[in-house]
């Protein structure tokens, strides 16, 4: 089996769960946090919708740069609605499943980097970034999401197993 295929069959998990979260998400409540240090829940909602996106930047780019200008475009801004946070979503998955049946182990073996604030934060193999940066995180990002969910008096959707939601 090759890698993209691997990778491939993990974006579909990834954003199956993702958009059972996303629907979940409360409309104007973009603001909310459940603590000063927390991020807010609109910027987190946006995050877990467009991180599957992520996919693409990293085979079709060698690196991402944060500190240049024309990066500003890959930091992730809020959505003005549910519809918003699901179409980003849908369209990232989308561009990256694209992106993942027209590469090769090969490019998937080379190394793509990560610079922000001056240093390199991260120079691994771009499968390696995939798992750990992309499908890692988001899943991290996807729990924090539904904490803020229950806190919020929305309903957890089931992902790994029931929730006190759904018992089935």
């Amino acid at each position: 089996m090759e890698l993209k295929d691997l990778l491939l069959a993990q974006l579909e998990r990834e954003a199956e769960a993702s958009r059972k979260v996303v629907n979940r998400v409360p409309e104007g409540r973009n603001d909310w946090k459940p603590h000063d240090k927390s991020m807010a829940l609109g910027l987190l909602a946006a995050l877990v919708a467009k991180m599957p996106g992520w996919v693409t930047l990293i085979i079709e780019r060698d690196e991402l740069n944060m500190d240049e200008p024309s990066s500003e475009q890959f930091r992730t801004k809020p959505a003005a609605s549910k519809a918003e946070l699901l179409m980003a979503l849908e369209e990232g998955v989308k561009r990256s499943r694209r992106a993942l049946e027209t590469t090769t182990d090969e490019h998937l073996m080379k190394s793509w980097r990560f610079i922000a604030g001056g240093k390199i934060r991260n120079d691994e193999p771009r499968h390696v970034i995939l798992a750990d940066t992309v499908f890692a995180h988001l899943a991290h990002h996807r729990g924090q999401l539904t904490v803020y969910l229950r806190l919020c008096e929305a309903s957890v959707p089931a992902l790994y197993g029931p929730s006190a939601d759904e018992q089935d």
